[in-house]
């Protein structure tokens, strides 16, 4: 092999070295950034009243009802109306709590104009899925 070639050959191998290296710093930054966003949306908890305060409801980030708390004025409301109240109290929790993880969205979704290291090397993980999976979007739907 000529020396012009080893050389050209070392260069190549030193630009592919960069790049997977800044691709695995990226990784980290990103790893750590959706892994605090979680933990943010785990612990996240959403209150709402009805507008007479008879009824108050807790839900998590995903809208499920975890606490549920009637006054006794409630108690005096009939069965259909209470339910009523009832629903439209999770479902101002609710709607809140996906209003709330629309704002920790970004911190999932990072640069996409940056190289990934399955470009690279096929058989790595790809950050792009990653993302992908974690937004929750179908697989195979960059």
């Amino acid at each position: 092999m000529d020396r012009w070639k080893r050389e050209g050959l070392l260069s190549a191998n030193n630009g592919l070295r960069n790049q997977i290296e800044d691709l695995l710093d990226t990784y980290q930054r990103e790893q750590g950034r959706l892994a605090e966003a979680y933990r943010q949306l785990e612990a996240m908890r959403v209150q709402a009243r009805s507008p007479d305060r008879a009824v108050e409801v807790t839900v998590d980030a995903g809208g499920v009802l975890t606490e549920l708390t009637l006054t006794v004025s409630a108690l005096r409301k009939s069965p259909e109306e209470l339910a009523r109240v009832i629903v439209d109290a999770v479902q101002e929790a609710a709607r809140a709590a996906r209003e709330q993880q629309a704002v920790a969205t970004p911190a999932t979704a990072g640069p996409h104009d940056l190289g990934d290291l399955a470009d690279i090397m096929p058989e790595a993980p790809s950050l792009r899925d990653i993302r992908a999976y974690l937004r929750g979007d179908p697989p195979g739907g960059h």
